[in-house]
């Protein structure tokens, strides 16, 4: 045999035996990255505006940059989630401003019924803190999972959305979702006006 013939030959052999193997190859499912949600442990907001709550720790607070942004609109970054809360606040002159705004929250929100596979409201209502609103809740793709608005039905106004900076697919981030909806609700539980 020549030498060329003698390197070839092992490698014949190894493409033989491990042809002649059977193995049953079935594909792995998808899978998600596995989340590690921070402890909840909440802090003050307290900024000169006409109204305070409570916020997770491992959220920080932004002022809105946006063109169009006002002084007292900010955002709640979940950074760990690649999220954020916009929350937007208004000065109320008059019943028919009131009304405007109600219309446009519920506008916002149901401008998603085109992905939505669901849109539940709850009524919100501590009159303890003069505090009012009603809270959306938004299934499926959608742009924003969580909507709402707060009012003391005469002179503020105060709304928030959730996002994320990814593109929408809800079977993903529902964990975050569920997770990040406690953390609203407690700063909707501890909304107050300062006036």
């Amino acid at each position: 045999m020549k030498l060329k013939q003698l390197i070839f030959l092992p490698f014949v052999l190894l493409l033989f035996f491990t042809a002649c193997q059977n193995h049953d190859y079935s594909p792995k499912p998808k899978g998600y990255f596995r989340i590690v949600f921070p402890k909840k442990e909440y802090t003050e907001f307290i900024k000169p505006v006409p109204f305070t709550f409570r916020y997770p720790i491992y959220a920080s607070v932004e002022q809105d940059k946006s063109r169009d942004a006002k002084n007292d609109w900010y955002n709640l970054h979940f950074k760990q989630f690649n999220g954020f809360l916009h929350l937007t606040y208004y000065d109320v002159s008059g019943k028919g401003e009131y009304d405007e705004m109600v219309e446009d929250a519920r506008k916002l929100a149901f401008k998603h019924t085109i992905k939505a596979s669901a849109i539940d409201q709850r009524i919100i209502h501590y009159p303890e803190h003069k505090v009012y609103g009603i809270y959306y809740a938004i299934e499926g793709n959608t742009a924003s999972s969580v909507q709402f608005f707060l009012t003391d039905s005469a002179k503020h106004y105060f709304r928030g959305a959730l996002y994320f900076n990814e593109r929408p697919q809800y079977d993903s981030i529902a964990p975050v979702v569920n997770f990040i909806k406690k953390d609203i609700d407690t700063l909707i539980a501890t909304f107050k006006w300062k006036n």
